[in-house]
Parts: C-alpha cells; sequence; structure tokens
C-alpha cells in the first residue's frame, strides 16, 4: 500500500481526494498547511504529495522547495491559479506535475498511479 499526502486548506477538497484515493488502495494522511505537510513528511513515509500552492503558515511553492532539497516524492500541484505563470512557477519549485482546479477526479486517479508507478520502479 502507498501513501498518499494530500495537502490542501480546503477540507472539503481533501475529503473528495481521500475518497477518490481511498477507493483505489491508498493510504492516505491528510494536512491543512504547509506545517502539518512536514510534520507528517517527518514521522511517515511518504510516496506522493498533493500539494495546493495558497495554504496558510507554509504556501505549496515552499513546501516543494523544501521537500526537493532532501527527497525525490513524486509531488503534484493542486491550484486554482491556472495562468501559465503559476504552473511554470510550480513545476519549478519542485513539482512534477501541476493540476488546475476544479479537475477531473479520473483525472487525477491517472495521473496519481503514473506518479507512483514511476517512482516505485525506478
Amino acid at each position: 500500500m502507498y501513501n498518499i499526502l494530500v495537502c490542501d486548506d480546503d477540507k472539503e477538497i481533501v475529503e473528495a481526494i481521500c475518497i477518490y484515493l481511498s477507493k483505489e488502495g491508498y493510504q492516505i494522511y491528510k494536512a491543512y498547511n504547509g506545517k502539518e505537510a512536514f510534520d507528517i513528511i517527518k514521522k511517515v513515509e511518504i510516496h506522493l504529495i498533493l500539494l495546493d500552492i495558497m495554504m496558510p503558515k507554509i504556501d505549496g511553492i515552499e513546501v516543494a522547495k523544501k521537500v526537493r532539497q532532501t527527497n525525490s516524492i513524486p509531488i503534484i500541484m493542486l491550484s486554482a491559479k491556472s495562468e501559465d505563470y503559476d504552473k511554470i512557477n510550480g513545476l519549478n519549485s519542485g513539482a512534477d506535475d501541476y493540476i488546475t482546479k476544479p479537475f477531473n477526479p479520473l483525472e487525477l486517479i491517472a495521473r496519481v498511479n503514473s506518479a507512483i508507478r514511476r517512482y516505485t520502479t525506478l
């Protein structure tokens, strides 16, 4: 079983993502800001992070940069920011993929499965 960290300050989005990914057999860990995300990463082996950009305490860009200093965990940004600049900034900060909100749950699952497959077979 693979562990996925879902980090978003919108609790409804976190719960919806948890439902989708739990049905796929993933173990889900929830964080609602960047500080909580770091606390979980220190305690649990995480195989993929779904990360919102706009969050309190520490934003998703800073979380991605800090994670990349020590870890190659796949990071998929989930954001309402849909401008090219925002996508480029997210990817340049260390994200492996970028999905804009609202998103199609089936596409999210496919991207998660793809990233997990690449991370665990290499």
